[in-house]
């Protein structure tokens, strides 16, 4: 749904394996870095008004990953 909320799961997901300097959080839309998880998240939700869309590409990220789960559960062989 396009409505899907993005939760700091799935910001931790996107960001898997990526190295950030001096630590922190990157947005993976626009590669900002932010302090905190809190302040990434808050940075997404709001991204639009800021003039990013950063939201749309983690709502359509989480869709794709859903959309796979469910592909890969539809394969899956039944016990």
């Amino acid at each position: 749904s396009s409505g899907a909320s993005i939760t700091v799961r799935d910001i931790l997901a996107a960001s898997q394996g990526q190295p950030v300097p001096q630590g922190g959080y990157q947005c993976m839309a626009c590669c900002r870095l932010f302090p905190t998880l809190w302040s990434v998240k808050t940075h997404i939700q709001h991204s639009s008004q800021e003039g990013y869309s950063c939201k749309v590409y983690y709502r359509r990220l989480k869709a794709l990953w859903e959309k796979e789960h469910k592909e890969q559960e539809a394969a899956a062989p039944r016990v």
